[in-house]
């Protein structure tokens, strides 16, 4: 905004300290020429306890406000149009007895104008476009200082938008804004740089433990619900931070650094905080490397498949669950909660899929007539066009009975597309395929899905059954899902099974199905045949 000669019009930065003035405010205001002055040296009236939340609000990021200071002699009416500027705050006087002169109206229009080129929307937070500017403008970090960026980004906020409309979508958004503005201080500014991502710059001296703990209560703060037209939503928020000048001497380093670490805190499993080191730099490029040696793992036979047994309390052994593995040539086996995300991410997770299911029905096949074997499906794999006739053209080349083939889904596979997802699983159910519904209780776990779809059984995830012959909770809330489930005619897998005193609990309790390592570690398909050659587990 250019500054004319006849106008009161100041701008201060971050720190509220007078950049540039126009000559009038200079003439009227002897302090302004003094060196440091600050906004409160040239307008005291603002530390009033009315005005200073005002401006405040308007360094956040919030929108201009209009401020009367008083009338001073003789009975002349000020008042300060307060807005924010790229680098901070800009102030426009006016003094002809009312609020705001009909003269200032391009003032404001312009202050308007100005803000709404620098914030978003939607959220009323600074945008990137600020955001860029204000993280150049703080290098070269001043000796003896620091400053923490933190990029944030929300778990489980695609779904949302998929689930409920774009319209829900922008009120969690909206309420994002308002939790991140709620716990942040003096000294620390909040962003909305593109989508469900935000960052906040902190300015303090006793880094990294500042960032942490703002980190902490960002982290809190998203632990409770999304109250949406009656709709209880959980969103959560993982947190990368990085310090300059030590993890980056300019804006593009330190941007880096925090987004290895926002990754860090998302591999670790969301939901959290975690500060940038230079280990995790080294730890990327192992994943990079072992994410291009994924292409040509299918192709030259490193996938392998083990076999964990399912065990019916009353009945003994009714088959075995798949489970993927990979056998790298040079790292040795690698857990599959590392390489499934990303095959997901790189689209590569359909062919691994098909091969999975194909290679368990045909080692299933030897196996006694009456058992099954269960295969999970990753949701790129149940949602790729053409997914049934794969699976039923599997089949009918190996010549397995439908009836033995189990499969697997989680609840996000439900929060992509519902009309889609209950066509191919009512296809499933027609075709004589069981549907199980994997890892119950552990995300949305909306009653709606149990009514909607048709499950065969359900999975209790194995973070409830860790305590449920010690923990009342626990057992309320397993016996909760027992009862439900039996209700609506559908069975139950409990997974990680790991004492008899959980499994005592459990067949007391009228669960179905075992599964976990008390009854039989994953173990190959040439283990099978051995394993089934001895007694099976007793429950009693």
């Amino acid at each position: 905004m250019s500054v004319q000669p006849d106008e009161l019009i100041s701008f201060y930065g971050n720190n509220l300290k007078l950049i540039r003035c126009s000559p009038t405010v200079t003439r009227t205001y002897k302090v302004a020429a003094a060196s440091g002055a600050t906004l409160w040296d040239l307008y005291p009236e603002l530390l009033d306890p009315d005005a200073k939340p005002m401006i405040e609000g308007v360094l956040a990021g919030g929108l201009p406000r209009n401020v009367a200071i008083g009338r001073p002699p003789p009975d002349e009416g000020r008042s300060l149009l307060v807005f924010g500027t790229e680098r901070g705050l800009g102030v426009i006087e006016t003094r002809d007895g009312s609020a705001i002169s009909k003269a200032s109206t391009g003032d404001t229009d312009r202050a308007l104008l100005l803000h709404q080129a620098r914030h978003d929307v939607l959220t009323g937070l600074a945008n990137r476009r600020q955001f860029s500017s204000d993280l150049e403008n703080s290098f070269p970090v001043p000796k003896g200082h620091k400053i923490a960026l933190m990029q944030l980004d929300l778990d489980d906020f695609k779904p949302v938008n998929d689930t409920l409309g774009h319209g829900a979508g922008d009120v969690v958004l909206k309420m994002t804004a308002e939790r991140i503005q709620a716990v942040l201080r003096d000294g620390e500014t909040a962003y909305r740089l593109a989508g469900d991502e935000f960052a906040v710059i902190q300015r303090r001296r006793d880094q990294p433990v500042e960032a942490e703990d703002l980190a902490g209560s960002l982290i809190r703060a998203f632990k409770e619900p999304f109250t949406i037209d009656g709709i209880d939503v959980f969103v959560g928020a993982s947190v990368g931070i990085a310090i300059a000048p030590t993890d980056g001497n300019d804006g593009e380093q330190l941007m880096k650094a925090a987004d290895i670490a926002l990754y860090a805190a998302k591999n670790d499993g969301r939901g959290r905080a975690r500060t940038f080191n230079r280990s995790m730099m080294i730890m990327l490029e192992q994943r990079e490397t072992l994410r291009r040696s994924l292409r040509v793992a299918l192709r030259e036979r490193q996938f392998f498949i083990e076999y964990q047994p399912l065990v019916e309390v009353s009945e003994g052994i009714a088959g075995f669950e798949a489970l993927l593995r990979w056998r790298h040539p040079y790292a040795g086996v690698i857990p599959p909660n590392v390489f499934i995300p990303m095959a997901e991410a790189d689209g590569l997770m359909a062919d691994i899929g098909a091969w999975v299911l194909e290679q368990a029905c045909r080692e299933a096949s030897t196996w006694p007539s009456h058992f099954i074997v269960a295969v999970n499906l990753s949701p790129a794999e149940f949602l790729r066009d053409g997914f049934t006739d794969r699976v039923a053209g599997i089949l009918d080349e190996v010549g397995f009975s439908a009836n033995r083939l189990e499969v697997e889904i989680t609840e996000t596979v439900l929060l992509e597309r519902t009309t889609d997802n209950l066509d191919t699983l009512n296809t499933l159910e027609v075709l004589g395929i069981r549907i199980s519904l994997d890892d119950f209780g552990t995300r949305y776990s909306s009653l709606s899905y149990l009514q909607s779809f048709p499950f065969d059984t359900i999975k209790i995830d194995r973070h409830f059954i860790a305590d449920v012959d010690t923990n009342p909770k626990s057992q309320t809330i397993v016996r909760f899902v027992i009862g439900l489930a039996h209700g609506l005619g559908m069975r139950i897998t409990a997974e990680g099974v790991e004492t008899v005193g959980q499994a005592t609990w459990l067949r007391r309790e009228k669960c179905d199905r075992l599964q976990g390592r008390l009854l039989g570690a994953p173990m190959s398909s040439d283990a099978v045949g051995n394993f089934l050659r001895h007694e099976p587990f007793e429950t009693r």
